[in-house]
């Protein structure tokens, strides 16, 4: 068979396992998850005869990979994988806007119709979620976890521990009074049958640890106890396929970040480039302890077990799919799975290598001073951001001072403070690996360079996305400490290496300072001050986007061809 495989053709008969995930019925209430701000009416007719730039944002590229290595039923079980992701879509949907089918064939532009599905709604997630639809207010930060009339000081106060749970919504009961609905409970029927799809997938497993993964999963995905799921996925090390799915990361709740979103990745492990990223974790507990603050806020030992392993995305679905795509995985979220276990990163080569060429080396041939741009390298690009993904792993997840978890007690700006910290402690290590010369190649100006341009493909996803927003504080901290340097003759920006050196060790300081206090006011006060796009990036990105530079990907998947 040429190695060419249509996934189309190979998930010919998934549709079928499938078909009724579209419309789930009874026990997913959909009525009770509509969109959280007034609906436009249903017919939206816009002007076709105008070009409309929007989708220009977007690159499409090609989920592909090579499956040659695959056995027969590593290959059958894909379709029910993806079978499993596409209802996690569904899913995504009803959080985050409402009923997929009538909103999208309300919108007679097919080009709005085909942005309005990169965005899971009416809403631009690369322009601050502003509504690109006429009819549409802005989107309620608490999307549809939350009734949209909720009073967030009182719900702070009085809200109980399963209100603010990672895994119900608020609703309100018949005498107007709040309530928890879990998650399993709200979507009885379409979890059941995405179950089945993993227990379909376990009798193609060949690997027992996969196996144990998909019937632990499964298992979680109705009852929402996702904890055994997630010890037994980081004990899975050899299967060639990997599946990540279910409620997962909280960017979409910009109210509170308390509630965890539904998505799903399938993927193929890269094995060549696996191989070569296994022994960096191994640095993890030297590292911890040589970061640049104060003994108490690196207190907590990194677990062991962690892994880095590089991954082909054949599928994305739900969150991970919405406007911006995530180019590397930094996995179980849950802080005790941490502390016991680690994490594993997984790094998304084909999705970093497509954002490398069409996004990274076009902005930096518009903002990287001429003599600096030969150190933008696809080898330091993958490297600034698998140490992303491991850097999740250092500093604290529990406060020093009793407030709880970062994450809780940092709330809605705990997700940009943690992308912040990841990305800061992620050149920390990179510094530390170069000088002990652990990195396979490349100068550390490779590092540096590639890492500025890498903020200004960032900034650009715009201000309610957590990436997003720790780019810019990052952006113009680098530039007060004077690491970025500006020719206002040129437009071009330069890297002072001995000023990013100590610019990493002081912003790391500042950043694990915050998380380990449980800072908020001092947070809050920060991206008030440091959070906005001030007017000398604003005329650069300008110049980027006056370019024609796409912010990101938009996938052909499903039916693409599978090398």
């Amino acid at each position: 068979m040429n190695k060419r495989i249509q996934l189309l053709g190979l998930l010919g008969w998934c549709c079928l396992l499938a078909a009724c995930q579209s419309e789930p019925d009874g026990a997913t209430d959909q009525a009770e998850l509509a969109p959280a701000e007034p609906a436009a009416p249903v017919s939206v007719v816009v002007d076709t005869a105008a070009e409309h730039p929007l989708l220009k944002k977007y690159a499409e590229f090609e989920l592909t990979s090579d499956l040659s290595h695959l056995t027969q039923n590593q290959k059958d079980l894909l379709p029910f994988l993806i079978a499993a992701a596409e209802i996690m879509d569904e899913l995504f949907w009803l959080q985050s806007y409402g009923p997929k089918e009538p909103f999208l064939a309300g919108i007679e532009d097919p080009n709005l119709r085909q942005f309005a599905a990169i965005n899971y709604g009416p809403w631009d997630r690369l322009a601050g979620d502003q509504p690109f639809l006429p009819g549409y207010a802005e989107k309620f930060t608490g999307a549809n976890f939350y009734p949209a009339d909720l009073d967030k000081a009182d719900f702070e106060v009085n809200g109980t521990a399963s209100m603010k749970g990672l895994y119900t919504y608020v609703k309100r009961d018949a005498e107007g009074q709040l309530m928890a609905v879990p998650y399993h409970k709200a979507h009885q029927a379409a979890l059941a049958k995405a179950a089945d799809l993993l227990r379909q997938a376990a009798r193609l497993a060949e690997d027992p640890g996969f196996q144990d993964y998909l019937l632990l999963r499964a298992e979680a995905l109705i009852t929402d106890q996702f904890k055994a799921s997630d010890l037994a996925w980081m004990d899975m090390k050899n299967n060639a396929i990997d599946v990540v799915i279910g409620p997962i990361e909280t960017y979409e709740d910009q109210l509170f970040g308390y509630k965890a979103a539904y998505e799903a990745y399938v993927l193929i492990k890269d094995l060549s480039w696996s191989e070569r990223l296994a022994k960096y974790a191994a640095f993890l507990p030297q590292l911890q302890a040589e970061l640049p603050v104060a003994d108490r806020f690196k207190s907590e030992t990194p677990g062991t077990d962690s892994d880095l392993n590089a991954y082909d995305a054949i599928y994305y679905a739900g969150h991970s799919n919405a406007g911006s795509k995530t180019i590397a995985i930094n996995l179980p979220n849950d802080e005790t799975v941490q502390l016991e276990k680690g994490t594993r990163r997984l790094q998304l080569k084909n999705v970093m290598q497509a954002k490398f060429e069409k996004i990274l080396v076009p902005i930096a041939a518009q903002v990287v001073s001429p003599e600096q741009r030969h150190h933008i390298t696809f080898n330091a690009f993958f490297a600034n951001t698998m140490f992303h993904e491991v850097a999740h792993g250092l500093g604290v997840k529990n406060t020093i001072n009793d407030q709880g978890t970062v994450r809780t007690a940092l709330k809605e700006l705990a997700s940009p403070m943690e992308e912040g910290k990841a990305d800061i402690l992620g050149l920390y290590m990179v510094e530390k690996l170069h000088k002990m010369g652990e990195l396979e190649a490349g100068e550390m100006m490779d590092y540096y360079t590639t890492f500025m341009a890498g903020i200004f493909r960032s900034v650009r996803f715009g201000s309610t996305s957590a990436h997003g927003v720790a780019n810019v504080l990052r952006f113009n901290y680098f530039a007060d400490q004077g690491a970025f340097s500006f020719d206002p003759a040129t437009g071009h920006y330069s890297v002072d290496p001995e000023k990013m050196s100590a610019a990493v060790a002081s912003l790391s300081e500042k950043i694990l300072t915050h998380q380990g206090l449980g800072d908020y006011p001092g947070v809050q006060q920060w991206f008030q001050e440091k959070g906005q796009i001030n007017e000398q990036l604003a005329a650069s990105l300008k110049r980027i986007n006056q370019a024609g530079i796409p912010v990101d990907v938009d996938f052909k998947q499903g039916g693409s061809l599978i090398q």
